[in-house]
């Protein structure tokens, strides 16, 4: 088993040094949005083993692959909620997905919140990407992915990461059929791995940095 190490007891930064702690996120009502529907959206693969034979075949020809997600914050009653997508009745993501290759992050993270949830037709929502608020790794072609590079990993398979993005005070989000897009309270989230997965039951800590306004 490993344990800490000891690295002893040092001097504390200076002032100078200190980062600004206090960020404020501006949130908007769920009731400002609009929702409607689109053609339906399917996955690349038809099952889980699928989806990491593709992943391994893709990892021989061009390494590790990189993925977004993006974290989208409403409110009601001055209770911040997570905007996630339901896929029947239990499995529930953020949007996002593989970015393709060379791809910038925040520029292909754009790309498929308006593939998810935009439409060709109506022009691209005004997303701002704030802070990158998450790392998680998959260290093999499985479903577990970890907050940091497991010991002796040194060829991780996935490299997601999650970030904050701000919503325009007014939008449209039109939403597959085959998905649901439900507005998740932090306190539901919290420690609820068993209902939401490690990496959307963690959000609520991640978020506990930031400061909310509530328009």
């Amino acid at each position: 088993m490993n344990r800490p190490t000891a690295i002893g007891t040092g001097m504390m930064h200076r002032q100078s040094q200190l980062v600004n702690l206090e960020r404020n996120i501006t949130l908007y009502p769920l009731s400002n949005y609009t929702f409607g529907t689109k053609e339906p959206l399917f996955e690349k693969d038809n099952s889980v083993a699928a989806r990491f034979q593709r992943m391994r075949e893709e990892f021989d020809q061009l390494g590790m692959r990189r993925s977004v997600e993006g974290v989208l914050l409403v409110h009601e009653h001055n209770l911040p909620h997570v905007l996630l997508l339901q896929l029947g009745t239990t499995f529930f993501k953020l949007p996002g997905g593989e970015l393709n290759p060379g791809e910038d992050e925040v520029t292909g993270l754009k790309r498929l919140l308006k593939e998810i949830l935009g439409r060709p037709d109506q022009p691209t929502q005004n997303w701002i990407i704030e802070d990158c608020i998450a790392q998680w790794w998959r260290p093999n072609f499985e479903p577990p992915q970890y907050p940091y590079v497991p010991a002796h990993v040194t060829k991780p398979k996935e490299h997601k990461k999650l970030f904050l993005v701000q919503i325009p005070e007014l939008a449209l989000f039109s939403v597959p059929r085959n998905y649901k897009l439900v507005a998740a309270p932090l306190f539901e989230l919290y420690d609820n791995s068993p209902g939401y997965g490690p990496i959307i039951s963690s959000l609520p800590g991640l978020l506990s940095r930031f400061n909310y306004i509530y328009l």
